[in-house]
């Protein structure tokens, strides 16, 4: 899912947002991720770093990832996570919520990541367990301490609703005939939201693609297995605008929009399963979507000024400026990056933001030219708070041993 904005001329772009379910949750597998980056988050990380940030959070079988423009992160704030155990009673984490909320220019938004009870009979259980992890799941964050609090709401996962009412050959027919309406009439999600106060809200594109569970892993064939699971759309993304106003919504033959008040408009550009994959007995699902957000907090609360280009360590200087409003710790330090970095903590060398005017230390000078950025971490906020655009670091091969620049 990759969110983008425009706004009064300005663009953002781009959160990217992975749904990766049932990642394997066994003990001994639990314990290696303990010690070891699990290969999910890894690969996510690995490919899409050029593009930016990662935020991470995980639980036994539930991955979120949320990337984005470096040059955003300084607009991204309040970042927390929560999770929520429903497996076993609460005990383990194969079932249940993970989720990553943050403001947005000013805007609270929080994306959730579900996986729900199975089977067609436990419909009930669902709903319980879906209100359980937003009950449990609460955040430190003024005006939007609850999931539903937030001005938008992405709500996606392996959420296990089922198609009711009709047997398995009857929905397969209707797959082969591509009477995906008829399906989607009978689709347990779809006919809750209609009752379900909790679900009061929640958007979902057309769903113009064929059920996305239960395949013969390895091929797409829906299950041949003794069991014989009746195909359904387990794996969905939703979203939902906090009702401050009424919502206008136009729904195209490609295209959702919907919009409120607030001056957030989402716009769904395509919603789609991915047949191609096979390693799986579910088919993945994606989605494209422009977030315009009007200007609010649109100022860096601190700015970094250094040079275009480093020759020398006299070039090294960092300058930074705090707006009024900024709570500076001294524990704040300024991290550089080659340009591409993973995450925060992924920088080359760095130094204590204890002057407001000071020269990298030399020893933390990268051994090699490229093209670099530098941020400010907040350790009160836990985030990068300011960055730089990007500048040259020039290092000559015969200086390289002494760790100088030139």
């Amino acid at each position: 899912m990759c969110p983008t904005g425009n706004s009064l001329g300005f663009i953002f772009c781009v959160i990217f947002f992975p749904r990766l379910q049932e990642v394997n949750s066994m003990i001994n597998k639990r314990l290696k991720d303990v010690l070891f980056t699990d290969q999910w988050s890894e690969a996510c990380m690995e490919s899409l770093s050029p593009f930016g940030y990662v935020t991470s959070e995980r639980m036994q079988g539930l991955i979120l990832l949320v990337f984005a423009k470096y040059f955003h992160l300084p607009f991204l704030r309040g970042v927390q996570t929560e999770t929520t155990r429903t497996g076993l009673g609460g005990y383990w984490g194969n079932k249940g919520g993970i989720s990553a909320r943050m403001t947005v220019f000013g805007h609270s938004v929080c994306f959730l990541n579900c996986h729900l009870p199975a089977h067609i009979e436990n419909h009930e259980d669902r709903m319980y367990d879906f209100e359980s992890i937003l009950q449990q799941q609460q955040f430190d964050s003024q005006g939007a301490s609850g999931v539903l609090d937030h001005d938008l709401v992405f709500w996606f996962g392996d959420l296990n609703f089922r198609i009711e009412k009709m047997d398995i050959q009857a929905v397969k027919s209707a797959i082969e005939n591509n009477k995906y309406s008829m399906l989607w009439e009978n689709d347990q999600l779809n006919m809750t939201k209609d009752s379900e106060t909790v679900l009061e809200g929640f958007q979902e594109g057309p769903l113009r693609f064929p059920p996305t569970y239960k395949f013969d892993v390895g091929t797409n064939t829906y299950d041949t297995s003794g069991k014989k699971r009746k195909p359904a759309w387990t794996d969905r993304i939703l979203w939902r605008l906090r009702a401050t106003a009424p919502a206008a919504q136009n729904v195209a033959k490609r295209v959702s929009v919907s919009g409120l008040a607030s001056g957030i408009r989402v716009t769904q550009h395509f919603y789609r399963s991915h047949m191609e994959y096979l390693v799986s007995d579910h088919k993945p699902v994606s989605s494209i979507f422009t977030l315009e957000f009007p200007y609010r907090a649109d100022v860096p609360l601190v700015t970094l000024i250094v040079e275009d280009e480093w020759k020398s360590y006299d070039d090294a200087k960092v300058i930074f400026k705090l707006m009024p409003s900024y709570s500076r710790s001294a524990w704040d330090w300024i991290g550089l990056y080659k340009v591409g970095f993973k995450h925060h903590k992924d920088y080359v060398g760095y130094m204590w933001a204890r002057n407001e005017g000071a020269n990298l230390y030399k020893e933390e000078l990268p051994k090699f030219s490229g093209d670099f950025i530098l941020g400010y971490y907040s350790n009160n906020m836990s985030t990068i708070v300011g960055v730089t655009e990007p500048f040259q670091v020039i290092i000559t091969p015969f200086l390289r041993e002494e760790n100088c620049i030139v």
